[in-house]
């Protein structure tokens, strides 16, 4: 049960690798859980959907080189799924993963799913408005971005502003609670946590993008993209799952011809790494590194001072 995070918890400790997307975290965690007998928990918000695979970077069966993973394909991508719920079943793999004498390694780049783990944040659970998200859902993506930019700057500093789906829950939960969207630090993991970031020059992480792109493309992104919408998954359905999603659901729908989708994509990709980022430099805990071996370091001195912390 995910409630027995809260008991007798002097032996556990847990890992976090985060950074932008095509940094290189899913190599990185794996490495890691198979030198120090680790399990990976994904903390990707568009992962946890079944059948989006490509286009989301999810890591293949033989890149996990027989590490278990857990948060990967846990919902359908035509329901919506809640930061509230992805930390329920979070804490679940946890502990399961702590009673196995295994070391839990979360793994990925979306940071409020993290910080919703290791720090215990919840945003409140505010029932839907369905006459206030029609009334939102008219407005274009740039007016909801400037009305949430007024109402809540900080929610507005680290939202996507062209994800309309997000807008409007943001702006819902404003409007509703006549505040901000509040930071709630309610039960934080009790045990040591190692927070380690992949830190890329701008250039470096522009060329592992499109490599990345090129890639996935060549490995039949369109293609998935179109199963999914022949599979019941709506045009506006995709869109709002941004990025990949929504330019290559545009591309098809022969409202933006190929070359404009790939330079959309490149260039929303290199955005929504700067907005990770913009996220991740807030946490002053994150240790920065530039490749294994200094995550090795981290990691091995990390354990060591947990042992020797708890013989005193």
């Amino acid at each position: 049960m995910a409630k027995n995070h809260k008991l007798k918890t002097i032996n556990y400790k847990l890992i976090t690798i985060l950074g932008p997307t095509s940094s290189g975290k899913s190599d990185l965690a794996v490495k890691l859980a198979r030198k120090f007998q680790g399990e990976i928990i994904s903390a990707d918000s568009r992962q946890v959907y079944k059948g989006m695979d490509i286009g989301t970077g999810k890591i293949t069966k033989k890149e996990m080189q027989g590490i278990p993973h857990y948060l990967l394909d846990v919902a359908s991508p035509k329901r919506r799924f809640s930061v509230a719920r992805y930390r329920k079943i979070a804490l679940k793999a946890i502990d399961k993963i702590l009673k196995n004498r295994r070391l839990p390694i979360i793994c990925g780049g979306t940071g409020f799913y993290i910080q919703a783990v290791i720090d215990g944040i919840i945003i409140p659970e505010v029932k839907p408005d369905w006459k206030l998200r029609e009334a939102l859902e008219i407005e274009s993506a740039e007016k909801l971005y400037q009305k949430l930019k007024k109402l809540d700057p900080n929610r507005a500093g680290i939202i996507d502003k062209k994800n309309k789906r997000r807008l409007i829950r943001a702006l819902e939960i404003v409007l509703k609670t006549k505040k901000p969207v509040p930071v709630f630090k309610t039960n934080p993991l009790p045990y040591p946590i190692l927070i380690i970031g992949i830190k890329k020059s701008n250039e470096k992480l522009k060329k592992l993008i499109k490599k990345r792109l090129l890639k996935r493309l060549g490995q039949g992104m369109v293609q998935e993209i179109k199963r999914l919408h022949r599979e019941g998954i709506s045009w506006k359905r995709l869109d709002e799952f941004g990025l990949e999603y929504r330019w290559i659901a545009r591309f098809l729908q022969k409202k933006i011809n190929e070359q404009e989708m790939v330079e959309r994509l490149q260039k929303e990709s290199e955005h929504y790494a700067k907005r990770q980022m913009t996220w991740f430099k807030r946490d002053n805990r994150v240790h920065w590194i530039k490749n294994y071996k200094e995550a090795e370091k981290l990691v091995k001195e990390f354990l060591i001072e947990s042992r020797s912390t708890r013989r005193r």
